[in-house]
């Protein structure tokens, strides 16, 4: 399984000064999940730890390699992204849309086989859109196409997952099942590396949380440490209220 690491890592923000710096170890059976505030850098995260934008100073480390040395090929066989936004350009099936993930296993020129079949198959079942294999990806509902783009990366299977609001769009009971299953995925030994807004589900679900202030500061741990009034009050610049129900931590705002 795959490591994932941010070395004295500052992303990018035009217009901000530079942020602490992020050295960080998303280690396998981990599920992290980033909080903070519209503009605090999120999303720009997210896509730095996947190659896609450049950091300011500092580097990502996939396993033992700097990320920018790597091959596309190579990374994505050990690590997938789930999108916050996407954009379908081209007309596709929701099969063909999921078969898309085996494409970093396959040479240029090669075509997916049964077992390739098989795994997409198995993804959509696990996100509920087996029963929409053949419609056309734009005919559908915004949770409907995230269930697809999540059962994409489940078909992609790389070691290391990468989601930006994975519950975007979702009605309560398939952000519940899309939790469980990323859940499943690192008691499996994946990685999954997150951005939510819900404070509630990254402290049912993440065992380690960081922190992103919209000055650049940033900090990070395990969940219990983390997910405290004072931390999340300042994150947010909003009193909340701690509950307790079942062993878990529930934060509602107050007014």
């Amino acid at each position: 399984m795959s490591t994932l690491r941010a070395r004295e890592l500052i992303i990018n923000i035009p217009g901000r000064a530079d942020g602490f710096a992020l050295n960080i170890n998303v280690e396998p059976g981990q599920i992290w999940g980033v909080l903070g505030p519209n503009g605090a850098g999120k999303t720009t995260l997210l896509h730095t730890l996947a190659g896609l934008h450049p950091a300011r100073s500092g580097q990502v480390v996939l396993n033992d390699s700097p990320l920018k040395e790597l091959k596309r090929r190579d990374i994505a066989r050990h690590l997938g992204l789930v999108f916050q936004e996407r954009q379908d350009t081209f007309p596709a099936t929701v099969m063909e849309t999921a078969l898309i993930g085996r494409h970093p296993w396959l040479s240029p020129w090669e075509s997916e086989q049964g077992e390739d079949q098989a795994l997409a198959e198995q993804a959509l079942t696990a996100l509920d859109v087996d029963g929409l294999s053949e419609r056309l990806l734009n005919t559908l509902s915004g949770g409907e196409r995230q269930r697809v783009a999540i059962a994409t990366l489940m078909t992609q299977n790389p070691d290391i997952w990468l989601l930006d609001e994975p519950t975007n769009h979702l009605d309560l009971h398939h952000q519940v099942k899309v939790m469980n299953l990323l859940r499943n995925q690192a008691e499996s030994g994946k990685a999954v590396f997150m951005c939510l807004h819900d404070l509630n589900m990254a402290a049912r679900w993440c065992s380690h949380v960081l922190l992103l202030y919209t000055n650049g500061d940033a900090c990070w741990g395990a969940t219990g440490s983390m997910l405290v009034p004072e931390a999340l009050e300042r994150l947010y610049n909003q009193r909340l209220i701690a509950l307790e129900k079942d062993g878990l931590s529930v934060f509602v705002p107050a007014q």
